[in-house]
């Protein structure tokens, strides 16, 4: 049965307590990562054991993002919700009361599991509140919600020293209050459904371009969340300047994500994808020369990597679902997000390895060999085959997301109504 249209005001009045909650989840898991990844570097854990305790929260992510919707059909939404963020919320806490890498990777295994029901949970109840008509700007308001949260999360580092209690239980404060919106929500849950998948060998033979680039995204984003405050740390930034670090990363993103999403809609995709990720290596290049001149220049330069790197989630799935038929859409952005979740899992461990032997530097050198390799590959495949016709480019939408690789197309194929497909046109 197909959903009333509603306006986007009656959507929004709908989902504010969502927002609010998911906001707030957002504030909890920006600073959380980064707290974590300086605390690491502070107790003198090499790179490639902090790269392999922040791993390991993909990992549960991964097996979170299987596990909850048959979870959530035997329990429920709302219990599912309570009892993953009262989870998450002692992990955090557990990470401050020991202090060794046996332990922490045990609570990053538990956080990322959770987190992964959380957002499915928020993320899969927000898109049953759209319809055709306001799942647009009801999305992008979830996107900016989400970038303000975890934006504004890297500069809550300021607070408390992170070698103290205090970043740890405001940590835990902010996952534990998420929850209060959405269980006073008077709204009803939506139901899961099952979906028909199609196997990646199938997706890669139609859309190798795609599978290749969501792998590279999940390699560099996750990469650069869990590596990144070490690598400020390690160039000589304080706590403060090392907030400021991150944060510029997520502004640019803010910044770039609308016109870089236009500017796919409006040309050859392959051609935006390719030049997209061709600028991703450039700008990490850039870092590594601004590194040496001032502060104020590297944030400028992270600012142009997170700008150009982060949007590439949005065209990579765009990019997809151009080659695909309408009913395979939803199956297959379980399949990129899976594909997504692998290159997050490798890759703080692989480039943390490589700090470690080649220098701090060798960070931005690597995530810039990515994208190049990436975007000569992307080349390739536009040398050797034909583009889609521009009036069948489907529409791309700005796509959020967190620094545990989550995003709201991972989702939606478990909230349809009837046939396991949204038929509708995202």
């Amino acid at each position: 049965m197909s959903r009333r249209p509603v306006t986007f005001g009656a959507a929004l009045m709908s989902s504010w307590a969502l927002l609010l909650g998911f906001g707030i989840l957002m504030l909890g898991d920006g600073l959380q990562g980064t707290l974590l990844a300086v605390r690491a570097d502070l107790e003198g854990f090499s790179a490639t054991l902090t790269g392999l305790v922040m791993s390991t929260f993909y990992l549960g992510f991964l097996l979170g993002s299987i596990l909850t919707p048959r979870i959530t059909m035997g329990v429920g939404h709302i219990r599912v919700f309570a009892a993953f963020a009262t989870l998450s919320s002692a992990a955090i806490l557990v990470h401050a009361l020991f202090v060794t890498a046996p332990v922490w990777i045990a609570m990053r295994l538990v956080s990322g599991f959770c987190f992964a029901g959380l957002y499915i949970v928020a993320e899969s109840w927000l898109n049953e509140r759209a319809t055709n008509e306001t799942r647009g700007k009801l999305l992008s308001l979830y996107m900016v919600v989400t970038y303000i949260g975890v934006g504004a999360g890297q500069l809550l580092l300021n607070l408390a020293d992170p070698q103290q209690f205090e970043l740890f239980i405001l940590v835990s404060i902010l996952i534990s209050v998420a929850v209060v919106p959405l269980l006073l929500s008077a709204r009803s849950p939506p139901a899961f459904h099952d979906s028909v998948r199609i196997g990646l060998l199938e997706l890669f033979r139609l859309t190798p371009l795609g599978l290749v680039s969501m792998f590279a995204v999940g390699l560099v984003t996750a990469t650069f969340f869990a590596l990144g405050p070490v690598y400020a740390r390690r160039i000589g930034l304080d706590i403060r300047d090392t907030s400021y670090f991150m944060t510029a990363a997520v502004l640019g993103t803010v910044l770039l994500q609308g016109p870089i999403g236009a500017l796919s809609d409006r040309f050859d995709r392959r051609k935006v994808l390719t030049a997209t990720t061709l600028l991703t290596s450039i700008a990490a290049v850039l870092c590594i020369a601004a590194a040496r001149v001032s502060n104020e220049l590297l944030f400028l330069a992270v600012g142009l990597f997170g700008g150009f790197a982060f949007p590439l989630y949005s065209i990579c799935i765009a990019y997809t679902n151009d080659h695909l038929d309408p009913r395979q859409m939803i199956a297959a952005s379980g399949a990129l997000v899976l594909v997504s979740g692998i290159g997050a899992i490798i890759g703080p461990v692989s480039f943390a390895v490589i700090m470690d032997r080649y220098g701090n530097q060798a960070l931005f050198w690597s995530i810039a060999a990515v994208h190049a390799m990436t975007g000569l590959f992307a080349i390739y495949r536009m040398l050797s085959s034909a583009p889609v016709p521009l009036e069948r480019q489907g529409p791309s939408h700005a796509t959020a997301v967190h620094p545990s690789g989550s995003a709201i197309e991972s989702i939606q194929h478990y909230s349809s109504e009837e046939t396991g497909y949204d038929l509708e046109d995202d």
